[in-house]
């Protein structure tokens, strides 16, 4: 990928821990995300900037923002500048990205100039994740769990 930013080599050493890939264990649903994006072709889904500029400075490829995005979708961190602490703390996020960690104002910019492509691709994510069953483990919204239990006390009733 020439003139983007690129990340560091999942697999480098580094003293605590070995590698970022000790942290991300094979069932881990980030393992789904990369790959699900990376099997994207995200210039016919509308993204911009998929090619680089010949000048100026480096940009972020528009994968690993949506990988960001998608990260956030999923874990309900939507604000911008919550996904650029999580990129710079979270292991999984970390790993996703390959310690990449965009500043909030790339993130916010990704999603206002891609808003549409996005919705694309979280639709067709959630179809494929529900087709893995990797929400099966999510309560109904309706559950029994969830329903708030009315005070016995006679608020209502006449006296």
């Amino acid at each position: 990928m020439k003139r983007f930013i690129e990340g560091q080599d999942r697999a480098q050493s580094f003293l605590l821990p070995q590698s970022l890939e000790d942290f991300v264990n094979e069932d881990n649903p980030v393992r789904v995300i990369d790959a699900f994006v990376d099997k994207l072709d995200l210039a016919s889904l509308g993204f911009d900037s998929v090619q680089p500029e010949a000048t100026g400075r480096r940009a972020y490829h528009p994968s690993v923002l949506l990988k960001i995005y998608i990260y956030g979708y999923l874990n309900r961190v939507q604000s911008s500048r919550r996904l650029e602490r999580e990129a710079q703390r979270n292991m999984e996020l970390m790993w996703l990205v390959g310690r990449l960690a965009p500043d909030f104002k790339t993130i916010a910019n990704f999603r206002k100039d891609n808003g549409k492509a996005i919705r694309n691709v979280c639709s067709q994510f959630i179809v494929l994740c529900r087709k893995l069953n990797l929400f099966s483990q999510a309560p109904e919204p309706n559950s029994h769990r969830y329903r708030r239990e009315r005070p016995q006390s006679s608020i209502n009733e006449p006296t």
